[in-house]
This record gives C-alpha cells, structure tokens and sequence, in this order.
C-alpha cells in the first residue's frame, strides 16, 4: 500500500518552479532600464513564463492550468491554451507553439491593450484528475504601451518613443525669449525605487481611497491617470508629492533651483511617508510629472511658455490696471509669468474625438482648481490652437496662457482715462527639447496660428458663466460705478465692462473698477446690463443713436 502511494504520489503533477524570464521579457517589452527585480511589462504585448515541473510532466488530455490575475481584489481567471487566437478585449494565454517540453513548458500570457495600469498579482492553478493546486507565482508591473497601436498612448515614431519614453535625461528652458537659458535635469524613472514609487502615487491619490474598485477600473484610461497624476504632483488638496513656494524663503527646505533630478524628491517624499517635499515652483512640478508619466508609459515632454498668462477670473483676458503717473494699481488677480513650464504628454480623445488626439497639455503647478482640485488637463493642444474652449479640461484656462488678450488700463480716481490691447505679448514662444538634440524646439505654431498664417480674431466662445466678445475701440465712458462688498467697505469688489462694435455683439469682461459701459460713436444701440456682486446690484438701461 505504502508503494502505491508513493507512486501515486509522484504521478501528481507539481510546479517546482516559475521562470518569470526577467531578461527577455525585459528587453521585448523595452523595459530593461527599469532597476526593478520584479517583472515589469507593457499592455497589449505578450511576455513568456516558463515552469518547471515536478512528479510528472504536463499532459494536456487530463491536464489544465489556470492563471488568475490580480489587482488588488480585481482578477481575471483564464484557462491555458494551444491558440494565441484570444479576444484582444481578454486576458488569455498560450502555449509555445512548437516544441512544447511536457516538463518545462513555456507558455506565453496576453493583457488587453486598454488593461488597467498597476501592480498585479500571478497565481496558477494546476488541475488534474487528483484535484486542484495552487501556487503564488509572484508579481509584476503592468504599463502602458506606446509600442502598441491598440493602446491609446501609441506613438507612431521610434525617435518619439525613444526620445519620451525611455529618454531618462533631458532640459528644461527658462529665461526670456531673446535670450533662453536651458537648464540639466534628470527625470531618473530608471533609477532604483522609483517606479515602485510612481505605481504607489496612484495608490495613495484620493481617487483610489474614495473608490478603489473604480479606480483601478479608470488606470486603463490615460486621461484618468493623467489628471490623478497632475493632482498629485502638487499637495494642496491631497498626500502630493511637492509644495510650492513662490514667496523666496525656502530656510525649512531646499530651493526650487537646487534640485536637479526627480528621484531625490521621489526617495524623499516616499521615505517620509507620503508628506509633501519643499519646495518647487514650475519647472520642478513638471519635470517631476514627466519622471512619472514617463514611467507608467505615456509619452511625455517638458514645455515652457514664456510670457505666460494667468487669467485668475476665466474671461480670456489679462487687465492691467495703471494710474495716470504709470504706478500698477491691484486692481487685478491677473498676472503674466517672464515663463511657465507644464508638461504635454501623447494620448488619444474619445471622449472628444479623434480630432483632437494627439499632444495633451498638463499642468501640475496648483494655480486654479479644475472640477474641485488643483490640476490641469488634458487639454488637447489643437484644441487650444482651434479656440475649442468648450471642450474639456482647462482648455480656457491653458487658452489664456498662450494666447489671451492684454488689457492695458490708465485710471484716475475710478474714471478710466485710456485703454489698449496688446493681442501679441502673451505666449510669444513655446518651446521644448529637439529630439537628439540640445537646441530648442519651437512649437509656438502647434498652440496657435503664427503671424502671416491667418487674421487673429478676438472672438473667445467658450461655454463658462460669461461669454466674452472683446474687439477694442475708441470709447466714450458713458456710466462708472464702483461695487462694495458689505465686509470691506472702501474695497473694491468686482466689475465689469460693457462695449459694443459693429461687429459684435455686447458683452462684459471682469475688472475690478466698477461698471463701466462703454459705447462707440456713431452707433445707433439700445441695451440693458445687469451686475450682481455679492450684496450690491447695478441695472442701468442706455441707449443712444447716430451723433
């Protein structure tokens, strides 16, 4: 009996073994920077395992194995087989079609291209006619694919991939744009921890501790994981990775300009448990993103703006306000930065169209809140470049800062004296890194039309609270009314200003002055403007006729 046993015994078929093939699959899958021991691929593309069997070898008429996949509590459970013919929209796997060794076969596991990104877990279950048996075969890092024509971030061109992708250096331009500066900076995705770091940005973001089953469904979208990604660079509404600094003491931690790669804040922020690392300004923000981005698989680059906007008020406009002897009034939140630095990172839009598929720009730097945090994007840059600003994210905000109108206001005692509009200084040259190269690439083209390209026209449409029509004309102030809140009497509050050509229609554009309305001569016109500004409300009806 004792010997039927122990041949029984070694009839049943044991996993003695699991070659996860690091190497290969590393160098297939262009993921051998990452210093990484665990296995780290990319979705849509198969990667090989090979197992080494004990007792017996595999026969696969009484004989099955089974993977599940994990994802935290998320699996899929697949049988092996002899077809490499599995639905793209499935996990499957596959046995090596030739030569198939019955006691160290080689088998071949396939992920959907629009697979969740993340770290998952491999377990194999071994069933035969003794019963069922399974082992925990280990874990692996799943990306995106740019390799990929069915993933969402493919990008066509080898250089492009090797260039935002798997390029782990680069430079980032300041300065001013007659006399650019570029600065070293390396974004150090292939150096030990920091992927393990970026997979678990995605796991502490608050999107995954208010629903995690959801968010791990969203990874599969670029889109999602971008926007959690630019949330969670800066750390004004979450556990972010980054806190700014704009005001030039930085005695409790290092200034913006001592950093000079990613991984030393990644390391630092990670070591801390998840409190943010002082301190970053632009520049800091999106290299850092792009480190991230960069190493979960999409596509990505560095771009700065210079004379960039930042409309604070959604009216496509930056107003100055001066007085008569040239001193600028506070009139204004609006500012133009010498240069802003944010990131464009390749994906499609369904959600909008293939249209607009292509460079997404985002911003991580927090500058104004975009469906209730700070972050930005991904907007679309020929959105930006076609004015869609009904179109989602930011593209208003993004808009403005290459693009917006500047409004130039000389004030005495509330009565404006002059006005101008300068439609060329904002955005005057966007550039990233040349691709092989040192030098800067102009992309000021891509954002919008350059001069002799096409007429600009000042006509915003975009779908916020007010629509902005603003074509600027010699005016004759008419009415000016200033607006107090009931909790600081004497501080201005709000404005706004009505205008009117014979191209277009009225309309009203943030400014905290007052109501001024405005209307050209010789313009026959009648009109009602209505303001409401906290407690204070302002209705005047004007009309007028040919002079």
């Amino acid at each position: 009996m004792e010997l039927l046993n122990v041949f029984l015994a070694l009839l049943k078929l044991r996993i003695q073994y699991v070659n996860l093939e690091l190497q290969g699959n590393h160098v297939s899958h262009h993921t051998q920077g990452f210093s990484s021991k665990t296995l780290v691929v990319r979705r849509g593309a198969p990667f090989k395992i090979t197992l080494l069997l004990k007792g017996r070898g595999y026969n696969p008429h009484t004989d099955t194995l089974m993977f599940r996949i994990l994802l935290g509590q998320l699996y899929a459970e697949f049988p092996v087989t002899f077809s490499k013919q599995g639905s793209p929209s499935r996990w499957s796997a596959y046995f090596t079609p030739k030569g198939l060794n019955p006691n160290s076969p080689s088998l071949y596991i396939s992920s959907p291209a629009s697979s969740s990104i993340g770290l998952y877990s491999i377990e194999l279950y071994v069933l035969t006619q003794h019963g069922q048996q399974g082992y925990v075969v280990g874990d692996f890092a799943l990306l995106c694919n740019p390799w990929c024509h069915e993933d969402a971030v493919y990008i066509p061109f080898e250089d492009q991939r090797e260039e935002y992708v798997n390029n782990d250096s680069g430079l980032l331009y300041m300065g001013t744009p007659k006399n650019l500066e570029s600065r070293p900076w390396s974004f150090d995705q292939y150096e030990p921890e920091i992927l393990d770091i970026c997979l678990k940005l995605l796991q502490v973001s608050p999107q995954h501790g208010r629903n995690w089953r959801k968010d791990y469904l969203d990874r599969a979208d670029p889109v999602y994981l971008s926007r959690v990604v630019s949330a969670m660079i800066n750390c004004e509404d979450d556990r972010g990775v980054l806190r700014g600094n704009w005001l030039g003491d930085f005695k409790d931690g290092v200034p913006p300009s001592k950093w000079t790669g990613s991984a030393d804040i990644l390391r630092q922020w990670a070591k801390s448990k998840f409190s943010p690392v002082k301190y970053g300004q632009c520049w800091v923000f999106a290299a850092v993103m792009c480190t991230v981005m960069r190493a979960l698989g999409i596509p990505s680059r560095v771009i700065t703006n210079f004379n960039s906007a930042h409309d604070t008020n959604g009216n496509l406009v930056i107003e100055e306000f001066y007085s008569e002897t040239g001193k600028k009034l506070p009139y204004s939140k609006d500012s133009i930065w010498n240069f802003h630095v944010w990131v464009e990172c390749w994906m499609t839009r369904p959600d909008l169209g293939a249209g607009f598929d292509g460079w997404q720009v985002l911003d991580p730097t927090p500058q104004e809140r975009s469906g209730g945090i700070f972050c930005c994007g991904p907007a679309p840059v020929k959105a930006i470049r076609e004015r869609r600003v009904d179109l989602a994210y930011d593209i208003p905000f993004v808009y403005a800062e290459v693009n917006a109108d500047v409004q130039t206001v000389i004030v005495k005692q509330g009565q404006v004296l002059s006005s101008s509009t300068d439609t060329e200084r904002v955005g005057s040259l966007i550039v990233t890194q040349t691709i092989g190269s040192p030098r800067p690439q102009n992309l000021t083209g891509n954002y919008k039309p350059t001069k002799g390209e096409s007429n600009r026209t000042h006509t915003h449409t975009h779908t916020h609270t007010h629509t902005h029509t603003h074509t600027h004309t010699h005016t004759h102030i008419i009415h000016s009314y200033s607006a107090f809140g009931k909790d600081g009497i004497g501080q201005v509050m709000s404005s706004a200003w009505f205008h009117q050509t014979r191209e277009s229609c009225f309309s009203w554009s943030d400014s905290p002055l007052g109501a001024f309305w405005q209307i050209p001569c010789g313009l026959s016109c009648s009109w009602k403007g209505y303001l409401q500004m906290g407690c204070v409300q302002l209705q005047r009806s004007v009309s007028c006729s040919d002079s």
